[in-house]
């Protein structure tokens, strides 16, 4: 099929500890429309809640994404994911069992009621069940699903330390503790129907 099936690299990390900051404190970050950056499989990824629209346009303005592009949604299991997207047909479930957990995103019909700030001008959404450490315990934690787009200001390279996102940013997001994966490239999309890859 084609898509990357390498889930080396922090699956061998002992789990993370207590997060940092503190649950309660990132959970009312989100709950108010802030902004988060998080370790992911191959950079700082910036984030948000996806349910709301006055987070999602904050972040798309201050990474200068154009809306019409479309977002990531990450979680730590697919019924977190479940409600953004229509029931998967047979051979996408048999594609996502194949690649998740894992550093594929699949892109799968959005459901109807899903806002057009997270799909852009698509009719799917691209998704991912990810098996780093770091991703996977915030999004668990939290008990939901998670915008994830690099952390870089369009054009520029993605920070790789929080030090670099601090950088960037300064204090308009913030920054939760955390070590990325190895990878050198970003997640892998796919479009599980086609077998086509997007993104390599």
């Amino acid at each position: 099929m084609g898509p990357s099936r390498n889930k080396a690299g922090p699956a061998h990390r002992p789990m993370p500890g207590p997060l940092s900051p503190p649950l309660a404190r990132i959970r009312a970050h989100l709950a108010h429309g802030g902004l988060i950056a998080y370790a992911t499989e191959s950079c700082f990824g910036l984030g948000c809640d996806p349910r709301s629209a006055r987070a999602v346009l904050a972040l798309l303005r201050l990474k200068g994404r154009p809306r019409h592009k479309g977002l990531i949604l990450v979680a730590h299991s697919f019924a977190r994911l479940a409600p953004f997207v229509c029931a998967p047909s047979e051979r996408a479930r048999a594609v996502m069992t194949t690649v998740w957990p894992g550093p594929t995103t699949v892109l799968l019909p959005s459901a109807r009621h899903t806002p057009r700030w997270l799909t852009g001008r698509h009719e799917t959404l691209a998704v991912r069940v990810s098996a780093h450490p770091d991703t996977a315990h915030l999004a668990r934690a939290l008990g939901q699903a998670l915008v994830s787009t690099s952390a870089n200001p369009a054009g520029h390279k993605p920070a790789r330390t929080a030090a670099g996102v601090r950088r960037m940013f300064g204090g308009q997001v913030l920054v939760v503790r955390g070590r990325i994966g190895r990878r050198t490239r970003p997640s892998t999309i796919l479009d599980p129907e086609t077998g086509r890859i997007i993104r390599p």
